[in-house]
């Protein structure tokens, strides 16, 4: 029996578009995880997933702890929910509301971590919960971007703090400021996580392959730099850093006590570039065939659902199965139909499934209210994505 076949027998009686979670795949992407995390933990990246249910099901397996949400207001949700009491937020927040929430609630406090890289981020908390304010857990994040000549930049701009003074100094303000606890150092190498190694053309490979061992190597010094420095002002409790991309160099890195992964877990298109890993394709939407306006083109209804990041091909989700489907590179994929061509496109018949694989991880959980979860050639059972649950953090 084929995966499609699969898959359709398991949702013969739902009605497509719709969006299900292979739980074998899932689970094997997890102990995946774990492998490659060699002993430290994991720290589960909620905006990979953003369905609570699949959350508490990797939350109780070995070597996951804690959440890194992306939203104060998601931290404290999930904190309401019980989902755990060990959150990072990955992003620093400007959210007022969700500030005096925070401070409002000795159960958020004790759980929740917030993301600082400036004295700024310490006056927005000041002024939006007034001077006297209960002890806010901070989190002071380090730029890990890749600066090998003057004026170049390699990696996502994030912190302004860049170097072991920088973050010595940045923590001697924190601990000198009531109101505020720095328990933990971030840093994210998005040129390492969140770049393929092995797609595209050799070249291409070989200069990111280059580029990824020299960024490696300089963070892991820098990094240890800045923890020392940090640490001799103040104990921390965590230093976070990696992503599903850099789990290997992350964890060689003797400072980071955490890894935070969160895509690899759902195997988006995306991560198909990787030579160091190979995630099972775990989060597949079924769009229904409504066209056949030439005997080599099927059109299916609606599919439009575009990653985040710069546009291209690369952000368009991609037909999986049946084999041998591609979309037209004239239309792409689009708000109300979206036509595909192939071989198997031939045999295609009005009212057939196609399944199709987003870019991005977490990002389909926003187009769908529900995961039906697939074990086997079952449904085990629906259960609500965070738009199912009528939460939007933006």
């Amino acid at each position: 029996m084929t995966s499609a076949t699969v898959y359709d027998l398991a949702t013969k009686d739902l009605d497509p578009p719709l969006a299900v979670v292979d739980l074998a795949a899932f689970d094997a992407n997890a102990e995946d995880l774990r492998r490659r995390a060699a002993g430290k933990p994991i720290r589960v990246v909620s905006k990979s997933v953003r369905c609570r249910a699949l959350l508490e099901r990797v939350l109780a397996m070995p070597g996951f702890e804690g959440l890194m949400c992306y939203s104060l207001a998601e931290a404290i949700w999930h904190v309401e929910q019980g989902t755990t009491d060990d959150i990072v937020v990955a992003y620093p927040t400007a959210d007022h509301e969700a500030l005096r929430r925070l401070a409002a609630s000795d159960e958020a406090r004790a759980a929740i971590t917030i993301m600082v890289d400036s004295p700024s981020h310490l006056d927005l908390v000041d002024a939006a919960l007034g001077h006297g304010h209960p002890e806010i857990r901070v989190c002071l994040e380090l730029d890990a971007s890749w600066r090998p000549l003057p004026g170049v930049h390699v990696g996502t701009r994030r912190s302004p703090v860049f170097t072991p003074k920088q973050a010595s100094t940045f923590a001697e303000q924190i601990v000198a400021r009531p109101g505020f606890r720095l328990v933990g150092v971030m840093a994210y190498e998005g040129q390492i996580a969140g770049l393929g190694d092995a797609a595209g053309r050799r070249v291409n490979q070989a200069v990111i392959g280059w580029m990824q061992r020299r960024s490696a190597a300089e963070l892991n010094r820098r990094r240890g730099e800045a923890v020392r420095a940090v640490e001799a002002v103040t104990p921390l409790e965590f230093v976070n850093g990696g992503g599903t991309g850099s789990i290997e160099s992350t964890g060689a890195d003797a400072v980071v006590t955490e890894i935070a992964a969160g895509s690899g877990l759902i195997g988006p298109t995306l991560f198909d570039g990787y030579s160091r890993f190979h995630p099972r394709p775990a989060a597949l939407f079924a769009l229904p065939v409504v066209r056949r306006p030439t005997r080599k083109i099927a059109t299916l209804f609606s599919g439009g659902y575009i990653a985040s990041g710069p546009t291209g091909p690369s952000r368009q989700p991609q037909p999986y199965l049946p084999t041998g489907l591609k979309l037209l590179g004239f239309e792409g994929a689009g708000e109300v139909q979206t036509p595909v061509t192939g071989r198997a496109a031939r045999t295609l018949k009005l009212g057939d499934r196609v399944w199709l694989r987003h870019a991005k991880a977490g990002e389909l959980a926003e187009r769908f209210t529900h995961y039906h979860l697939i074990q086997g050639d079952q449904v085990e059972r629906t259960v609500p994505t965070y738009r199912g649950e009528h939460q939007n953090f933006g």
